[in-house]
């Protein structure tokens, strides 16, 4: 079975048993390395921050560090998780969809923003943020950026907007599976994702990409987004979120052929 703690785990010691190094998405764009193998390992909380609790356990089991971006909503803001996230040595950033939230309206985001920032900051140390790709929204939070400069907040970087995608490989689990770009709304790296096609750089389970580990044919440095809802041992948990992925993978289809 995919998308288990256990298969997890097997991916994070693939990739030890690889010599890669794993940074904190800040530490990364604060001082990008030029010759090392390295993991940025993200993890968007859209929901069961319990879930994200456990993959934050098993990192700290095998000394992996990675970056946890919580939305500021009920089904993702935990505030124990949060802080207890932070304590095992991961960073945390705030995953804003204020655009969103905000109808709209630059203005309101922006405010709206601050608040939550300022809401994580009072528990937890800061440094980046990442948008929430908000796939039935019409707008794309990133564009609260084209009026506001986030550098200004003491924030070292955001993913979509600060990452060098010509030096590093992406990967999402987006769609319960690796190649689900197909279907992604926002979670996409479209100037590269054909470049990453024509050379073999496309996976759709996570067996896929324990052989290319293996193989020694995994590239050197990556940036792996998970969202850790999707991961569970649970059987019962582990159906419904295949069944609900399923059906939302057929509308993300539609969305993008109706709406180009």
């Amino acid at each position: 079975m995919d998308f288990t703690l256990d298969k997890y785990r097997q991916l994070l010691k693939a990739l030890l048993k690889a010599n890669y190094k794993f940074v904190t998405y800040s530490v990364y764009i604060s001082n990008p390395s030029a010759d090392e193998k390295v993991i940025i390992l993200r993890h968007d909380v859209d929901a069961k921050p319990e879930n994200s609790m456990k993959t934050a356990q098993i990192e700290k089991e095998l000394g992996v560090v990675a970056t946890y971006y919580f939305r500021a909503v009920p089904e993702s803001w935990n505030e124990p998780i949060i802080r207890q996230i932070s304590s095992l040595g991961h960073e945390v950033g705030y995953h804003y969809e204020s655009l969103t939230t905000c109808h709209g309206d630059v203005s309101a985001a922006y405010s709206d923003f601050i608040r939550n920032l300022e809401r994580l900051r009072d528990l937890v140390t800061v440094s980046s943020i990442c948008m929430h790709g908000s796939p039935r929204s019409p707008y794309d939070s990133k564009d609260i950026w084209k009026s506001y400069d986030y550098f200004a907040l003491n924030l070292v970087g955001e993913p979509y907007l600060d990452t060098d995608f010509s030096k590093i490989f992406y990967l999402t689990d987006t769609g319960r599976r690796w190649d689900g770009f197909k279907t992604s709304v926002r979670d996409k790296i479209p100037v590269y994702q054909e470049i990453w096609r024509i050379n073999g750089l496309v996976f759709h389970a996570t067996d896929d990409l324990l052989l290319s580990i293996q193989n020694n044919k995994f590239p050197d440095k990556i940036m792996i987004t998970t969202h850790p809802q999707r991961w569970t041992d649970n059987k019962l948990s582990w159906i419904k979120e295949l069944i609900f992925q399923r059906f939302k993978n057929c509308i993300k289809r539609l969305k993008l052929i109706f709406f180009k």
